[in-house]
């Protein structure tokens, strides 16, 4: 059967590069804010830091580690791991939470790269190169390949769902840089075998050691699959593809024998029950992945072709497969939003796929949208910072008094002048794509992830204030140790794994079960639990002494009793 010719049709005046200073510039300005100056938040970004302190100072075991008498929530043990590592190794002067995050910025900046270098090896397949023209100028193959990957590292950057759960210290990004990491593998593994073969392994590894062996499993058998039928497909290369078809098999093999190892295999399907639940899934997947999927399934439509061929396109096929894998874990997993997480990469990579085929029209509304949607959403962040500082507009300042009782809006010159570079930054890059004279194939994509960008910079520089008051435990915290005083012990009762480590960090206190041996003067209690207090303590031994209130969530009031002697 003939193979269809591909519907890229790209000339080599449209393959100019990015410039490497603009691109790497660009993804610092995406990674350091939401790392850099904030507090641990809730909920597993704080519980996560939690086991993280309990292991570097040594009051819990490496392979079990115990949080308040609980365990964590998530089977891999990896990420808590890089942050204690990363806490007994940071100097003195560094305080804890950011010296927790240092591994995870090198998470990230992995996630970027990988899914890069991966889109790049993808594209410079044969079958994913545009058409060649009857008297030359098309795009040649490494610059259309570079344009391409451009625009898959931008599309990633620029999907709604990656900016907070990609800032945060938790299994979900550890197993979305090796996700990402295996992909690049399986990608590069026709060009770069032995360094494909080594990530690959990595990869798989990584993923079980984070709490992902099924999905590493898959991930594994998949570029095993690939990799046999393109053996099929091109009998000149057979020996190279079976080769590699056999170290795949053997990586997935490896991580189903280290998940069984580390005991990390778990049964987590559950399905959605009601109509309702439904719909809430249906809106995750439009706007976490938010502007990939309708340039993902663009690909899908004007690739057609290939696949009525009957014929493997990695560069369709691979990404196909890692999204699909994703998919499928978020409709049957929770929670759903970390589990869609690991299919980014792969739809950003299919994502880039799309824009040597996107029409001129098609492009000129994804401009006008992302324009007015982000320039939009950055009006808005300003026009409340404003209100924050001055008390005008009188409408947002008090939304902000009535949702945050109690905060106190500080000033920031660092802040307020990072925020205008950015913004400067987003109406130059504005003036540069309206330009007519630009022609760049990552044109499309360069609006969305800078408007993403700039956004996540503009929340966590001009709202930091604001967001670390409502998101944090810390505010409650301290209300709670002015009235415990000079106390270092205290018993809780109905307490979560967050609200464990955040009493622990921000207070200084250690914290024991009621139910246990060691006696304190003090027992903290969430009001869910008052009602069964009496099932594990006498209460005729406790007097209540205050009610804290969390600032921004009253559900969370902790009463605090102090024993009777």
């Amino acid at each position: 059967m003939t193979t269809p010719p591909t519907p890229a049709i790209v000339a080599q005046s449209a393959v100019r590069r990015m410039p490497r200073w603009a691109l790497l510039l660009f993804c610092a300005a995406y990674v350091l804010p939401g790392f850099i100056g904030r507090g641990p938040w809730k909920n597993v970004d704080i519980a996560s830091f939690g086991y993280m302190l309990e292991l570097a100072e040594g009051r819990t075991d490496w392979w079990q580690p115990l949080l308040g008498g609980m365990a964590p929530q998530t089977h891999g043990l990896l990420p808590y791991w890089l942050g204690a590592w990363a806490l007994q190794l940071a100097p003195a002067w560094i305080e804890p939470d950011l010296a927790a995050r240092i591994p995870f910025i090198g998470l990230l900046v992995l996630t970027l790269a990988a899914t890069w270098y991966g889109v790049y090896c993808l594209a410079l397949g044969p079958r994913a190169q545009p058409v060649a023209f009857a008297f030359g100028g098309e795009a040649r193959p490494r610059d259309y390949a570079r344009a391409v990957a451009d625009g898959g590292v931008l599309a990633l950057i620029a999907c709604l769902g990656l900016a907070q759960l990609s800032h945060e210290v938790t299994a979900y990004l550890t197993q979305l840089a090796f996700g990402a990491l295996a992909f690049f593998a399986i990608a590069a593994s026709p060009y770069r075998p032995m360094l494909a073969g080594a990530s690959l392994a990595t990869g798989l590894a990584g993923l079980v050691l984070s709490g992902a062996p099924a999905l590493a499993v898959l991930f594994g058998a998949g570029g095993a699959a690939l990799a046999l039928l393109e053996a099929r497909q091109e009998p000149q290369a057979r020996g190279a593809f079976l080769r590699w078809a056999a170290v795949a098999a053997l990586a997935s093999g490896a991580a189903a024998l280290l998940g069984c190892w580390t005991d990390v295999w778990a049964w987590r399907i559950t399905a959605p029950g009601s109509e309702r639940s439904w719909a809430s899934l249906g809106r995750l997947l439009l706007w976490f992945t938010w502007p990939t999927w309708p340039l993902a399934l663009w690909t899908l439509w004007r690739w057609r072709r290939q696949f009525a061929a009957l014929e493997v396109h990695r560069h369709l096929a691979l990404p196909a497969w890692f999204a699909a894998i994703a998919l499928l874990a978020t409709l049957s997993t929770e929670p759903a939003d970390r589990a869609l997480l690991l299919g980014l990469p792969a739809l950003a990579a299919l994502a880039a796929f799309a824009l040597p085929t996107l029409s001129r029209s098609v492009g000129a509304l994804v401009d006008w949208f992302t324009l007015l949607f982000f320039t939009g959403s950055a009006v808005t962040i300003w026009v409340i910072w404003v209100a924050m500082q001055t008390g005008f507009p009188r409408q947002p300042a008090a939304n902000v008094a009535k949702l945050a009782p109690g905060f106190v809006a500080s000033f920031s010159w660092l802040a307020l002048l990072l925020a205008l570079a950015a913004t400067l930054a987003w109406a130059w890059l504005v003036r540069w794509r309206i330009g007519r004279h630009q022609s760049a194939l990552w044109k499309s994509v360069v609006l969305p992830a800078g408007g993403a960008a700039l956004c996540w910079l503009l929340l966590m520089t001009l709202w930091l204030p604001l967001l670390d008051y409502a998101r944090s435990y810390g505010p409650q915290v301290r209300q709670a140790s002015a009235v415990l005083g000079p106390a270092h012990c205290l018993s809780f009762f109905g307490f979560s794994r967050a609200q464990v480590a955040a009493f622990q960090y921000h207070g200084r206190l250690r914290l024991y079960p009621v139910t246990g041996p060691q006696r304190c003067e003090w027992l903290a209690v969430y009001p869910d639990a008052v009602g069964a207090l009496a099932g594990v303590t006498d209460p005729a031994q406790w007097t209540l002494v205050a009610t804290i209130p969390r600032p921004a969530d009253r559900n969370e009031t902790v009463h605090l009793f102090r024993r009777r002697f």
